[in-house]
């Protein structure tokens, strides 16, 4: 399966981390818990409910605020044609102490989560309307992992670098990314004084835009991704799991700490505006909300989803985890409520589909969505 395709032929000759820690400096010049398969066979999805508990706010977004607008394939909300029509940016995000504050990753569409070497965890923001952006990051090196993620939304993968066994992936010839440490890229990025590296290069929506038009890539969807990559219901309907009776367990905490020990990210959930908000245990100031330095706003999802994944250890820290794969299971929570899942990923550009216990694909809430991954073998709670 490509999501797990490392020889070990190349594992033998892999490169110290010191000398990957190398490749994260920009050229010059640059700016100031189940194995059961689940079944491809989709039947009818349960019913949404008529009822909806009064603690979950609702709203008829039936129409569009202004005519015009159509949905986004990312949240669902309503978004300008030209938004809709652009594709969008995933970007690799470094999530530790010294990485933090992060600025403008609360304008993430959707948000993944996975470890790298050393139990750290990064993360990959998928932003649409990105253009406009006038400072993302800070930026680290990509994983195949993640690409293979960013692939699904026809995204361009924006990142400084990585371990030579990223290289033949990027080599291919409908990958397109846009690489700090590349001279022709670099334009796209910048360093800050406020911090030292490897933890203070950005990039921004113009910028981006600028090196992509160079480059002669599309910012349109090119076809090879799936149009409908979430199913979603909508704010005046929403989906309260209440289909699921007795299955659908409470879920007003979700802690992470098990599977990401060094953030200990956890979610809590607000019954006053149906919201998760994240935050984490990181060490000094930087314990508690996850809060976006660009805007001041915590991150906050209408969707949380699981994924338990087989992965290895490549040596020297290095991992490679399984996306693509039929027979791994995980977890959807949503207005405080969770269900057990199944997933399925059968090509590198096709979608990664969640499916209920009885094999319809789940039905998201509009909005913004987190999605960790979760080593086998490790747990998470939620209450």
């Amino acid at each position: 399966m490509r999501g797990f395709k490392i020889h070990f032929l190349l594992i033998a000759v892999l490169f110290t981390l010191t000398a990957c820690a190398q490749t994260e400096e920009l050229p010059s010049p640059i700016l100031s818990e189940s194995d059961s398969p689940s079944s491809t066979t989709v039947t009818p999805p349960p019913a949404l409910p008529d009822a909806v508990p009064p603690e979950i706010p609702t709203e008829d977004d039936s129409q569009p605020p202004v005519e015009g607008m159509v949905r986004s394939r990312l949240t669902n909300e309503w978004v300008d044609p030209d938004v809709a029509a652009t594709r969008p940016i995933a970007v690799i995000i470094p999530n530790e102490s010294n990485a933090i504050p992060h600025y403008n990753l609360s304008e993430a569409s959707v948000l993944y989560e996975a470890n790298v070497e050393g139990r750290l965890s990064r993360l990959m923001g998928v932003f649409e309307g990105w253009q406009n952006l006038e400072k993302i990051g800070n930026i680290r090196s990509l994983r195949t992992y993640y690409a293979y993620w960013a692939f699904e939304w026809d995204a361009f993968l924006i990142h400084l670098g990585g371990p030579f066994f990223v290289n033949e992936l990027l080599a291919e010839p409908n990958t397109q990314n846009i690489d700090g440490l590349v001279s022709s890229d670099s334009s796209a990025f910048f360093r800050t004084t406020d911090r030292s590296s490897p933890h203070n290069a950005y990039t921004s929506g113009p910028e981006l835009e600028s090196v992509i038009r160079q480059k002669g890539y599309s910012l349109n969807y090119r076809g090879m991704s799936d149009s409908a990559h979430f199913r979603f219901a909508s704010r005046k309907t929403p989906n309260t799991l209440i289909q699921y009776d007795h299955e659908a367990k409470s879920a007003i905490y979700i802690d992470m700490s098990g599977c990401y020990p060094l953030t200990r990210c956890y979610f809590e959930y607000n019954e006053e505006d149906g919201l998760y908000y994240r935050s984490q245990h990181l060490s000094g100031s930087t314990d508690g909300p996850h809060v976006d330095a660009a805007t001041g706003e915590q991150l906050t999802f209408k969707n949380i989803l699981i994924q338990n994944m087989k992965y290895e250890d490549l040596g020297e820290g290095y991992l490679a985890f399984q996306c693509h794969d039929t027979t791994r299971d995980g977890w959807f929570f949503t207005n405080g409520k969770g269900i057990h899942v199944n997933w399925e990923k059968s090509d590198d550009y096709g979608t990664t589909r969640f499916y209920d216990d009885y094999n319809n694909e789940i039905v998201l809430n509009t909005g913004k969505t987190m999605i960790c991954i979760v080593e086998e073998g490790d747990n998470f709670t939620f209450r």
